[in-house]
């Protein structure tokens, strides 16, 4: 008796519950439910708008914008008076990086003060980057309007196989100069993902939308043009298109990369514009870019207006991965210059394989060339239809801009050196508008091989014997 009292001596006494009351276990249980109830603090600013900081970020790269837009328009036409035709922003992109550089030496304080005024924008430009190589997409049924069924078939059955051989034998150029030269890829860390658009952003250009095409059905000239008065809506669906793209789940973008739906947001406001106005798309497309920044802009012209800023921003990318590409020049230049001869003879004898002709085999010649650089280089091969060319630049960017990434996985094209040259060698602007919001680091070496491909491309067609070449393969 007395071990079974000892165990019920060590319980504590039960407390009397008074009546009406819980036990104190219960209130413990309830509490987070009472502080799950409460009412939370007001949002700081409303849903569906953009947030402060988001507003703050507009602000603060509008003036280096405006600074880059300035030297690229004053280095144009100084070039242009000079009587030079290579394209100003890559001659400004090379100037930029060689001042960077200098100044690293002899003024570190004010190097780091120019990078540090336009960080914003840079930053602003890669953010959207497709935007503004994205128009020639969007007018590309203008570009091969005047080629029949089979030629556009014939045409992608030569920049299909050209550009997947031009991505991976520029890839296999890279890593077999590394080999040679043994110089090994030191770690790197890989750039994070660029955060998704806000509720905010994608609600507002839906608001500039709907007010454009309000104002494009009351009053077509009310800015002064037709092409003027579009520009607000289209510009805004081409933005969404970019950011509706940039939300699509991983397995949509593997098929649908974000610049194709921002090219087709852009017809799809062009045709919604010919809806309201009744033009037909064609002319929807033809005011969607006009051609005339100055005089009557478009809303592509006033996105390619960019194009030069976009380029001479690329220095600076350039400039923070300067020590890689100090180490990395011989695989640089040796694979530029390896997958610059094959692009173009390849091109050339895949025309002959599939029976294109002399003439469009070499309209197709320069596709891996951007299109500022593409045109002289159809006039040196005596091209008699340039718009040919530039519908090949274009379906050449959209194929690797859609499918370059996958290809480089599938090739096993691992590093930032790799991918970017093997990106901007096979599929120019677009392929490097497509992989840098994504791949920052790749960047500049992107920036630098499209660069560098143009200017050897250009060199090497240049030279009579090469032409003769070329169109003795292609007869």
């Amino acid at each position: 008796s007395a071990a079974r009292a000892a165990p019920q001596a060590r319980r504590a006494p039960r407390a009397p519950r008074a009546r009406g009351l819980k036990p104190e276990g219960s209130v413990r249980r309830i509490a987070p439910r009472c502080q799950a109830a409460a009412v939370p603090e007001p949002p700081a600013t409303s849903p569906g708008l953009p947030t402060i900081d988001e507003t703050l970020d507009y602000v603060k790269f509008v003036v280096p914008l405006a600074a880059l837009v300035t030297v690229d328009k004053v280095l144009a036409a100084f070039l242009a008076a000079q009587g030079v035709t290579f394209p100003a922003p890559i001659i400004g992109m090379f100037g930029f990086f060689g001042a960077l550089l200098a100044l690293e030496k002899t003024a570190p304080a004010v190097n780091n003060a120019i990078i540090d005024f336009f960080q914003p924008a840079v930053q602003w430009l890669t953010r959207w980057l497709p935007l503004f190589f994205v128009p020639s997409l969007v007018t590309l049924p203008l570009a091969v309007q005047s080629l029949s069924t089979a030629e556009v078939g014939k045409l992608l059955l030569i920049l299909l196989p050209g550009w997947a051989l031009s991505c991976a034998v520029t890839g296999a150029a890279v890593q077999t100069v590394r080999s040679f030269t043994r110089t090994s890829l030191l770690p790197y860390t890989p750039s994070p993902a660029p955060p998704p658009f806000s509720a905010g952003v994608r609600n507002t250009w839906v608001g500039v939308a709907l007010a454009g095409f309000a104002l494009c059905a009351v009053s077509p000239l009310a800015l002064g043009s037709v092409a003027m008065t579009a520009a607000p809506p289209l510009i805004a669906c081409t933005v969404l298109g970019y950011v509706v793209g940039t939300a699509l789940p991983a397995a949509v973008k593997s098929v649908v990369h974000p610049v194709l739906t921002t090219a087709l947001f852009g017809e799809l406001g062009c045709a919604l514009y010919g809806m309201i106005s009744g033009m037909h798309l064609t002319d929807a497309l033809t005011i969607y870019k006009t051609g005339s920044l100055m005089i009557n802009p478009g809303a592509g012209d006033i996105f390619m207006g960019f194009l030069g800023s976009v380029i001479l921003s690329f220095a600076f990318s350039m400039y923070s991965q300067r020590a890689l590409m100090k180490r990395h020049w011989r695989e640089i230049f040796g694979s530029v210059g390896m997958s610059s001869v094959f692009s173009l003879f390849s091109t050339a004898a895949l025309g002959k394989l599939l029976g294109l002709g002399p003439a469009l085999t070499m309209a197709v010649v320069p596709r891996c060339i951007t299109v500022a650089i593409a045109l002289p280089m159809a006039d040196m091969l005596g091209v008699a239809d340039p718009s040919l060319t530039a519908a090949a630049v274009v379906l050449t960017g959209l194929i690797g801009a859609n499918f370059g990434q996958k290809m480089l996985d599938m090739c096993k094209f691992d590093d930032p050196i790799t991918r970017g040259i093997a990106t901007a060698g096979s599929s120019h602007g677009l392929g490097t508008a497509a992989i840098a919001p994504k791949e920052p680091e790749t960047l500049p070496f992107c920036a630098i091989a499209q660069a560098l491909t143009g200017i050897a491309c250009s060199c090497l067609v240049a030279v009579p014997a090469v032409r003769i070449a070329l169109l003795a393969i292609a007869s």
